[in-house]
């Protein structure tokens, strides 16, 4: 059985020697069947998912949260997509590194995004309760998306799924 309790609290997180937490996310996606990719753009092809911030409930963004020293850095990816946005799939090689600065803290953080390539949704995930989930295109995750390191991961995401990859994603 799975729990569908969020870890809560910092005395587990990761830190670097200067001090900045360490977070992880995802940008979960799934590609849409499509019979031929030349007539489709990845702006139409790729959909994200984004969940709501537990605290406006307006400003999406993508799963992420504090590594923490009992799981490998991929485990974090998988438990933040699993907590924040209920889905569950093969975690891809990271986006790259971002710093931004924290908007309830005040503080420095260093993070590591990966892609997630959904294999599949749970109806019911720990943080359902606070957070919405919606899948959308990667034009209007850009638009909605108010976090610039966030949308800088997600071309990052766009400009490694190729039309050669599309089409082979497309095709099974």
């Amino acid at each position: 059985m799975v729990s569908l309790v969020s870890r809560q609290g910092r005395q587990l997180q990761r830190y670097t020697s200067c001090g900045k937490r360490l977070i992880v996310g995802c940008i979960p996606y799934k590609v849409k069947k499509i019979d031929r990719i030349c007539e489709h753009n990845i702006n139409q092809v790729v959909e994200v998912l984004v969940v709501t911030s537990q605290k406006t409930r307006e400003e999406i963004m993508f799963p992420k949260g504090g590594w923490e020293v009992d799981e490998t850095i991929t485990q974090a990816a998988r438990r933040e997509a699993f907590e924040e946005a209920g889905v569950q799939g093969l975690v891809e090689d990271s986006l790259g590194k971002w710093r931004y600065k924290s908007k309830s803290h005040d503080k420095i953080h260093e993070a590591v995004m990966f892609p997630l390539n959904v294999t599949e949704e749970l109806y019911y995930w720990p943080e359902k309760s606070v957070r919405t989930r919606k899948w959308i295109n990667v034009a209007e995750a850009m638009a909605e998306c108010n976090q610039s390191w966030m949308k800088e991961a997600l071309d990052r995401l766009v400009k490694r799924l190729s039309t050669s990859s599309l089409e082979e994603m497309t095709s099974t």
